[in-house]
């Protein structure tokens, strides 16, 4: 059977995931395997892609609470299958993109040198 084809992610969905991204220290876009991920250093941030299935994803880092929860809240959230702290969403006309900035940011600060967080003035992550 002959792979399905993998949508482009769409233009405003890349939009809105650059705007969080552009605002964070070291931070820069490359391709994916699939999609377009972000990084700072050599750590992945956030990785957003279009699947086989035709949905569009957006795969971040979180905290132990967040991965408990992702994994329990069902869609449109899921943990995904690599890396302990792997989390998701399927985005879609319902997304929250207030949620997705937040977790995006939260994503950095779990993948980014204390050094570059600090300064940030965020509140810390929950234990």
């Amino acid at each position: 059977m002959a792979p399905k084809d993998r949508p482009e992610v769409p233009a405003d969905m890349l939009s809105r995931v650059r705007a969080v991204m552009d605002t964070l220290p070291e931070t820069y876009e490359e391709p994916g395997w699939v999609g377009i991920r972000w990084r700072v250093g050599g750590a992945t941030i956030a990785h957003i892609f279009g699947g086989e299935d035709q949905l569009f994803r957006i795969v971040l880092h979180g905290q132990p609470a967040d991965v408990v929860a992702f994994e329990h809240l069902g869609p449109p959230y899921f943990r995904a299958g690599w890396g302990a702290d792997a989390i998701g969403l399927v985005l879609d006309g319902a997304t929250d993109w207030d949620e997705v900035a937040e977790l995006l940011v939260e994503s950095y600060c779990t993948r980014a040198p204390a050094r570059l967080v600090d300064p940030l003035g965020l509140p810390p992550a929950p234990a």
